[in-house]
């Protein structure tokens, strides 16, 4: 299976790159977590599926999704999963060689470090799974991985491990051989692709890697 798209209910941002990435990348399936149907609806989309309490959604949106076909899936307000994390499991479930994850940064900050945790499931699972918005793409590696991006693109990484070891980076300004990252000392921070392509290796742990898509240009800071 190709692609899948797990829709959020955190920031959208500007609706009309949620529909730029419908259309580049044309996933199998759009999969939401509650409140997120109603960015698909808002696209005149429908959504296959929608899990959830349903706390976050009118009775006008539920309703038409389920006219058109949406399988609703409900789960109670008091659960232990969140329902991205529902969703998300679900994605996993199909094979899919990719999921992205929309609508899940931004907003509440527990939410959104609550979505980065759930990327690592996956990426022992050897399911690509990243988070995306108009502005980064953020995603877990845990083995040799070809970043594929442009030059000057900003990268930064961040143990999601206690100690990521024996780290080495090509084809990045500060390149790295048989380096240790450790949480509490963040000096990934801010590296940078030298060409459209750069290989990041590690020899245990798991890293973070969260890749700007527009070479110098970041959110707004107030």
């Amino acid at each position: 299976m190709g692609c899948i798209f797990v829709i959020a209910g955190g920031s959208r941002g500007n609706k009309n790159f949620l529909r730029s990435q419908i259309e580049r990348f044309g996933p199998d399936e759009l999969v939401c977590a509650d409140g997120g149907a109603r960015y698909v609806v808002d696209l005149g989309l429908t959504p296959q599926v929608v899990f959830g309490d349903m706390d976050s959604l009118t009775p006008e949106i539920l309703q038409r999704c389920e006219e058109k076909g949406s399988r609703i899936i409900r789960h109670p307000r008091k659960k232990l999963q969140t329902d991205t994390q529902l969703a998300l499991e679900y994605a996993c479930q199909s094979g899919p060689d990719e999921i992205r994850i929309y609508g899940g940064l931004g907003g509440r900050i527990d939410h959104s470090l609550a979505n980065i945790a759930l990327l690592l499931p996956s990426a022992k699972k050897g399911v690509i799974t990243k988070l995306v918005d108009e502005w980064c793409e953020i995603y877990v590696i845990t083995q040799t991985t070809q970043v594929e991006g442009v030059a000057g693109q900003t990268i930064s990484l961040l143990p999601l491990t206690a100690m990521v070891q024996d780290i080495e980076l090509e084809g990045f300004e500060y390149p790295l051989s048989g380096a240790t990252m450790e949480i509490g000392a963040p000096y990934g921070i801010s590296n940078c692709l030298l060409t459209g392509r750069g290989v990041i290796t590690i020899g245990s742990g798991c890293l973070l890697v969260v890749q700007y898509t527009r070479p110098g240009i970041f959110p707004e800071v107030d």
